[in-house]
């Protein structure tokens, strides 16, 4: 496997980073900045992700015909890594790094002409309809309903933690269709408009002040038979799939944007001056991160040669999570008293308040407090761990 820079490969890097140059306003590094979650806010999303479409740079890793680059694995990761060091916006994942490769993979030919070219331009806004409470990690064990009617399924039932449901318009969703067979089989993949009648969408507000979470309930809610993606009762082999993906959407070059903020903050704050040993700490971090983004390298090598991430995707979601949160947790204590101040309004794109303490640091304890989650979404760290011994262990 040869990760070094060729000379093409670094023309490449230079391309990149001119385009960004031009492309990225200082409304839109500055949303990439003050952002204090894996997601970034709806508008920003949406604005960087209209200037990557007209560009043709969206959707890197989907096949050619629907909208890919055809990159190498190589120029993929300058990409990623030089969006991070210009601080652009994270792009939402729901569609085009989650539902975009499960239809690729899995959709009828139908919807993929219907829902792909829809994802692309941004007109269709997805959320994950998979947690429930008292299903989260194990999603065999859901309980939302979907019952054969003519044409039609009718689903009761209610999903929890479901990011961004209140911006949504659609919704990707796993569904109970057989009670009377093992869990994992009994289970399809639906498409749902979430203008349909029956669907109500309730806030959850995080110990971080933000509304991104909400719990769904459907009440005799009506989605199309064609809307199924997969066999019916299959939805589990589209839903596993779909998950490689969800575990690996966090780019380790965002880690080395975090790290890169909190090493901008010690200096502000002389945080490595204390004789606390923060700078010994900081190093053991600086190194752990270029072994990560070694790892998702390798992934990524898997992936150009036609692999899918499989349970290599569970081990490198283990070490980015628990890492970002020492990233975060490193960048609080830089702060000192500077991160208990409460300032919102310094974080709103649109706002001309200047932030108490280091520039940096408006967004360092809401992001320490909002991805406290990184180890339990998209499968507990347990979850993941258990994946590893039996996929690659064989335990």
């Amino acid at each position: 496997m040869d990760l070094s820079f060729h000379d093409d490969d670094l023309a490449f890097r230079d391309d990149v980073r001119q385009f960004l140059g031009q492309a990225l306003t200082p409304a839109l590094r500055q949303a990439g900045r003050n952002r204090t979650s894996v997601f970034q806010e709806k508008e920003s999303a949406l604005a960087w992700q209209a200037i990557l479409f007209e560009k043709g740079w969206l959707v890197p890793d989907w096949p050619v015909e629907w909208g890919g680059t055809g990159w190498s694995v190589m120029q993929r990761y300058i990409f990623s890594a030089e969006c991070a060091r210009a601080e652009a916006p994270m792009l939402y994942p729901s569609g085009l790094l989650m539902c975009g490769p499960a239809l690729i993979a899995y959709g009828t030919d139908e919807q993929k002409d219907h829902y792909l070219p829809r994802i692309l331009n941004g007109e269709h806004f997805w959320c994950q309809g998979y947690s429930e409470p008292g299903s989260g990690s194990d999603l065999a064990s859901l309980r939302t309903q979907a019952v054969a009617d003519g044409d039609d399924y009718v689903i009761n039932g209610t999903k929890i933690w479901t990011t961004f449901a209140h911006h949504a318009n659609q919704m990707f969703c796993l569904v109970r269709t057989d009670n009377d067979t093992k869990p994992q089989a009994g289970i399809s993949f639906l498409l749902i408009d979430m203008a349909t009648p029956g669907i109500t969408v309730e806030p959850i507000i995080t110990m971080a002040g933000d509304h991104e979470l909400n719990q769904v309930f459907f009440d005799d809610v009506a989605v199309p038979k064609a809307n199924r993606v997969g066999a019916e009762n299959d939805g589990w082999t589209v839903a596993k799939y779909l998950l490689e993906f969800e575990r690996q959407f966090m780019p380790a070059s965002e880690l080395r944007r975090a790290f890169d903020r909190v090493r901008r903050l010690s200096n502000d704050t002389d945080a490595s001056a204390d004789g606390s040993g923060f700078r010994q700490r900081l190093a053991r971090l600086d190194i752990a991160v270029e072994t990560v983004q070694m790892g998702e390298l390798r992934l990524l090598a898997a992936l150009g040669t036609g692999g899918r991430p499989g349970a290599a995707a569970s081990t490198l979601t283990i070490q980015k999570a628990e890492l970002k949160q020492q990233i975060n947790a490193l960048g609080v204590e830089a702060l000192g008293l500077y991160g208990a101040v409460h300032q919102p309004e310094a974080l709103s794109p649109a706002s001309n308040q200047p932030p108490v303490g280091p520039a940096d640091g408006a967004a360092m304890t809401p992001t320490h407090l909002n991805e406290r989650m990184l180890t339990i979404a998209g499968g507990s760290a347990e979850i993941q761990r258990n994946i590893v011994a039996k996929a690659v262990l064989g335990l």
